[in-house]
C-alpha cells in the first residue's frame, strides 16, 4: 500500500510529464483497438457480402461443375432433382444455369459468363427482379466492374453470342437494364445475367440448371444426389484463405504501434531514473531496499498503462462506438484499391479485443518499465544521493 501512495504521489507530481506521457499511451490504445477493429469489421463484410450476394445458405452443384474450370460448362447442367421440388417452389431455392459466351459492344469482343436467373428470386441480393420481361427486350443486368471495362451503361442493347446444346452457335441482342454495385468480383466481373427461363430457351435446355442457392437458415439441407451439396464452409474457403493472409498483416502493423508506445514508457523511464537519482539515494537510506526501490519504479510505470487506459476510455469509448454505428466512409473506389471494398466499413470492437489489448499492453508496459529500473539496484547510494551519474 505505501508503494501505491508513493507511485501515486510520484506520478502526480511530475505534473506535465507524466500527463504527455499519459495521452501518448492512450492515444496508442484507441489507434491499436481501432486498427484491428477495423480489419475485423472488414472481414466481417467481406463475409456477410458473399452469403448475401453468392453463397446463400449454401448451394447444390451439378455434379460436373467446377467452378475454376470452364471446360467443365459444357457438360454441367441438368434437370433440378426432384427432391428439391419443394424449395423452387416456395422460393427457397433459386436455380442458375451457366454458359461461356462472349459480348460486342462498339464491335468490340469481351469473353463473359452468361447466367440465368429466376428474376422474382429473393435468395441473393442480386437485383434480379429488373430482369422481368417488358416491351419485348431481352433484359439483362451487369455490375459496375463489367460495365467499366465493356463500356455499357443502362438502357444500352448489346449482341449477346453463345453455344447451345447442338453446338450450334447462335446471338440475340439484349438491352442492359441495370448496372448494379456489388463488392463481391464473382457476380460482376466478366459477367451478364439473364432471365432463367430466356437463357434455358436459347440454351435448348429447359427446366435445367449448373447450380441451386439455398436461402440462408433454411434448416437442414435436403438429399439431391446426383447433385453435391456445398456449404457455407466449403464455398467461403477462398476469402477465409484472404482473410487469413490479411490477418498476418494486421498483427505486424499491431505489433509496430506497439513497439512505438513501448518506446516511449521507456524512454520515460530510463529519463525518470536518471533525473531522479537524489531521490533514489534518498529512498535507500531512509531503509528501503533497493528491490522495494525496483519495485516502486516498475509500479510507476505500470500505473502510466492504468491512467492511460482511463484517460482513453474517457474519450475513445464515444469515439470507437460512433464509428461502429455510422461507418468510416472509405474515399476510393473498390477498385482504386484493387480489392473488394465497400463505400463505408463498420469497425467491429469485441469485449476480447478490448479487453486483450488493455491486458497485453499492461504487461508488456509493466515489463518495459522494469526493464530500466533494474539499473536502480546497481547504484551506490551514497553517490546517487549526491546527484551523480551513476
Amino acid at each position: 500500500m505505501l508503494a501505491f501512495r508513493l507511485a501515486l504521489r510520484n506520478l502526480l507530481g511530475a505534473g506535465l510529464r507524466t500527463w504527455l506521457n499519459v495521452i501518448v499511451l492512450s492515444f496508442s490504445f484507441i489507434i491499436i483497438i481501432w486498427t484491428k477493429g477495423l480489419l475485423e469489421g472488414w472481414d466481417r463484410q467481406a463475409r456477410n457480402d458473399m452469403i448475401s450476394w453468392e453463397v446463400g445458405g449454401g448451394q447444390y452443384w451439378h455434379e460436373e461443375y467446377d467452378p475454376y474450370d470452364p471446360f467443365t460448362l459444357t457438360d454441367s447442367h441438368g434437370p433440378v432433382p426432384s427432391g428439391l421440388s419443394a424449395g423452387l417452389a416456395d422460393g427457397r431455392l433459386a436455380p442458375v444455369l451457366i454458359t461461356q459466351g462472349s459480348v460486342y459492344p462498339r464491335g468490340m469482343m469481351h469473353s463473359v459468363l452468361i447466367k440465368g436467373i429466376p428474376p422474382q428470386q429473393q435468395v441473393v441480393q442480386l437485383p434480379s427482379s429488373n430482369l422481368e420481361a417488358g416491351d419485348g427486350d431481352v433484359p439483362a443486368i451487369i455490375g459496375e466492374a463489367m460495365a467499366e471495362s465493356t463500356g455499357l451503361k443502362e438502357g444500352d442493347y448489346v449482341t449477346v453470342r453463345w453455344r447451345d446444346r447442338n453446338g450450334t452457335f447462335d446471338a440475340t441482342e439484349v438491352k442492359i437494364t441495370t448496372v448494379f454495385k456489388t463488392t463481391v468480383p464473382t457476380v460482376d466481373v466478366g459477367q451478364i445475367w439473364l432471365p432463367l427461363e430466356k437463357l434455358q430457351e436459347m440454351m435448348l435446355m429447359p427446366g435445367e440448371a449448373t447450380l441451386i442457392i439455398r436461402a440462408p437458415e433454411t434448416g437442414p439441407p435436403p438429399e439431391a444426389d446426383p447433385w453435391i451439396f456445398r456449404d457455407q464452409d466449403f464455398l467461403l474457403a477462398d476469402i477465409e484463405t484472404i482473410i487469413k493472409a490479411k490477418g498476418s498483416v494486421g498483427l505486424i502493423i499491431w505489433a509496430i504501434l506497439l513497439l512505438m508506445a513501448m518506446l516511449a514508457v521507456f524512454d520515460t523511464q530510463v529519463l525518470s531514473i536518471f533525473r531522479r537519482q537524489k531521490e533514489i539515494g534518498t529512498y535507500v537510506a531512509l531503509g528501503m531496499t533497493k528491490s522495494q526501490v525496483v519495485g516502486l519504479f516498475t509500479l510507476e510505470g505500470a500505473m502510466n498503462s492504468v491512467l492511460a487506459a482511463i484517460v482513453g476510455a474517457i474519450y475513445g469509448i464515444p469515439l470507437l462506438l460512433m464509428q461502429a454505428i455510422k461507418g468510416i466512409k472509405i474515399p476510393l473506389s473498390s477498385s482504386d484499391f484493387g480489392i473488394a471494398m465497400a463505400e463505408r466499413l463498420y469497425p467491429v470492437y469485441s469485449l476480447w479485443l478490448i479487453a486483450g489489448t488493455v491486458a497485453i499492453v499492461l504487461l508488456v508496459t509493466t515489463a518495459v518499465s522494469y526493464w530500466p529500473s533494474r539499473r536502480i539496484a546497481k547504484m551506490n547510494p551514497t553517490e546517487a544521493l549526491r546527484g551523480r551519474v551513476q
